[in-house]
């Protein structure tokens, strides 16, 4: 019953995310879409500070504050000056509040790790997912990144369950198996093909072939190293935003690895 309760729970709020994700993909201009982009790095954000340093909440607004500067200079920034003064301002502001809000000294060096590191992991990372949709991209290239993540995922979960016998990596993610990852590159190539058959069709099969591939991959080592990071500090999911589904980062993490790559491969071929 616990586990029905929670499937119902995690089709409610799927039930209730996607049509606000889909209305924002579609309807509205790039912008709105990239508002609910910033809501989901600054949720990230919270999420991957608190994973490492769960009592340091100062720590944990500088981190948000840094990753939402970081994203907001990717997103409108016209140039390197934009992206390169959010560096630089992010790095030091995080070293700063540190610095006078300095707590136990044995633990400062843990706590801007965590602060450094989750401002640039999430905040550089997912933006990506805001500028696929911006011109001269737009929604079908979203959904292209959406669907080569998220489907491949449920394809190798669903190839796990059936024919999974083979460890991928057991001492990080102990349910993974090679049929899995199989099933779920599968599942990925199939829904590039789609895209290119269906909404895509300035998409050769061949970019289809080779966006998908690498992103099957990616997706995998997303999952993986979000896993390494929760094993690593004794946690089961990284936060609780998503009811059912568990923290942020646990749906967009193969997400953060594959929006980069699908958005460069598309810039270097000129789409």
């Amino acid at each position: 019953m616990a586990r029905l309760g929670n499937l119902t729970v995690r089709l409610l709020t799927a039930a209730v995310g996607v049509p606000v994700i889909l209305a924002l993909l579609f309807v509205v201009p790039a912008p709105g879409f990239y508002v609910l982009v910033l809501l989901a790095v600054l949720a990230g954000a919270w999420e991957a500070h608190a994973m490492g340093a769960p009592e340091d909440r100062i720590g944990r607004l500088a981190t948000v504050a840094a990753a939402g500067a970081i994203s907001l200079a990717i997103y409108f920034g016209r140039d390197l000056l934009a992206l390169l003064s959010a560096l630089a301002g992010s790095t030091v502001g995080i070293m700063l509040v540190h610095l006078v809000k300095l707590g136990s000294v044995e633990t400062v060096a843990r706590r801007i790790v965590f602060s450094l590191g989750g401002a640039l992991y999430v905040g550089l990372l997912l933006t990506f997912v805001g500028l696929l949709h911006r011109p001269p991209l737009g929604t079908p290239w979203v959904l292209l990144a959406l669907t080569v993540t998220w489907l491949g995922d449920t394809g190798a979960y669903a190839a796990g369950r059936i024919f999974g016998r083979h460890k991928l990596y057991e001492a990080v993610s102990p349910k993974k198996t090679w049929e899995g990852a199989i099933g779920g590159l599968g599942a990925s190539v199939g829904s590039a093909l789609v895209a290119h058959a269906w909404y895509l069709p300035e998409l050769t099969v061949t970019d289809a072939i080779f966006i998908a591939v690498p992103a099957s991959a990616l997706g995998l080592l997303g999952d993986l190293s979000e896993s390494l990071l929760k094993r690593s500090v004794g946690i089961k999911d990284s936060g609780k935003i998503l009811p059912g589904h568990g923290g942020m980062l646990d749906r967009v993490d193969a997400l953060m690895f594959v929006a980069p790559w699908v958005y460069l491969y598309a810039a270097w071929r000129g789409y």
